[in-house]
């Protein structure tokens, strides 16, 4: 099973969503970085199930154990292994589905190809995999913030039909966490919130768009075939549970546009570098970023778990209706902000790291 993401960069997760922890190792990060617990707890935080009333009511503090790699606060290049102890796991309130396959879950699909499953939240397929992912991320934000200057602020751009007004340009972390929807634009959050509230009560779930900006991220970043920087973002991206979209800069809307609409024309920039006057391309172009502002969105479906009955079949064939019972988020799409930015983070980092070999090969020419 594939735990792993990146060459130089890399992090593994490990856990299940109700066992005894979930946890991440990160290797390949330079020594000398400064980084606490209260770093990654920062993110963390952000993530954390039980935070509004928005969110499944799962009531876990998430607070980060780094174990290995770090010393007097700061890094010492070698493995850092950090733990997020499972403190509030019911595995008893799925025994229910211990032989229901649930719709539009990973059951049993993951059963078909191992012919086991944890049946206990869905194990590793479970969202409560990605604290792992940004807590790893957090680690890849201080790197990229030392090394370079690069800021990642993401938040939520869609749910349902309602649409955020928000300049990717002036887009801010406070005021994306000034609401608990994670939507800069006031209006919209207000809407999305009811919406929200509304299919709850209905035993229903909606699905949404986060949109994601990286910032200062230097020019060289990614490779012209396999390893280009917008498909290395899209697989990490699509990674996340739920996510079944992926688009950088224009996106599908290119589609709708000529050559001449499209075309990022260059000038001169104020650093003496060339620049480009608009960014349909989305700072990455041939597979390699050209220094302007790397813009994302992913589009993540409804939640699966709903209230409202269902039909499906357990492991005998015998269709059954399914009420699912338990604590799930109604939309994930809030949640999903820090979880963007943590794999947004991983990818750049990776890339910096690996272009880093570049830059030397080229002084020893």
């Amino acid at each position: 099973m594939g735990s792993t993401w990146g060459h130089t960069f890399r992090i593994s997760t490990f856990g299940e969503s109700h066992g005894g922890a979930i946890g991440v190792t990160v290797e390949g990060c330079p020594p000398r970085l400064a980084l606490s617990a209260a770093d990654v707890q920062a993110d963390l935080d952000r993530r954390r199930p039980g935070q509004s009333r928005l969110t499944t009511q799962r009531d876990e503090a998430d607070r980060v154990q780094i174990l290995s790699g770090t010393f007097e606060g700061r890094t010492l290049g070698t493995p850092i292994g950090m733990l997020i102890p499972n403190t509030d796991a019911r595995p008893e309130a799925y025994e229910h589905l211990r032989d229901v396959y649930r719709p539009s879950h990973a059951d049993y699909a993951t059963e078909a190809k191992y012919g086991i499953r944890s049946w206990q939240g869905g194990g590793r397929a479970s969202a409560r995999e990605t604290a792992a992912r940004v807590a790893g991320g957090a680690v890849a934000r201080r790197l990229l913030a030392a090394a370079c200057g690069v800021e990642v602020v993401a938040w939520v751009e869609q749910v349902h039909q309602i649409s955020a007004d928000t300049d990717p340009a002036g887009v801010t972390s406070e005021a994306v966490e000034a609401s608990p929807t994670r939507c800069g634009d006031p209006v919209a959050a207000a809407s999305i919130i009811e919406a929200i509230e509304a299919a709850r009560g209905r035993g229903d779930s909606l699905g949404g768009i986060v949109a994601c900006v990286a910032r200062q991220v230097p020019p060289g970043l990614g490779d012209p075939v396999f390893d280009k920087l917008e498909a290395d973002l899209a697989k990490a991206l699509l990674s996340l549970p739920a996510a079944k979209g992926f688009e950088i800069g224009s996106g599908f809307s290119s589609v709708e546009m000529t050559g001449i609409e499209h075309n990022d024309p260059f000038v001169a920039g104020p650093d003496g570098r060339p620049r480009t006057a608009s960014n349909h391309s989305g700072g990455v172009q041939g597979g390699i970023s050209n220094g302007e502002d790397i813009v994302v969105r992913v589009a993540f479906k409804p939640t699966a778990t709903i209230a409202s009955e269902q039909r499906t079949v357990d492991r005998t064939g015998q269709e059954v209706l399914l009420a699912a019972r338990g604590r799930h988020d109604p939309c994930v799409v809030p949640r999903a902000v820090p979880i963007v930015e943590a794999m947004v983070c991983i990818v750049l980092a990776d890339h910096w790291l690996r272009q880093q070999a570049v830059a030397v090969l080229d002084a020893e020419d």
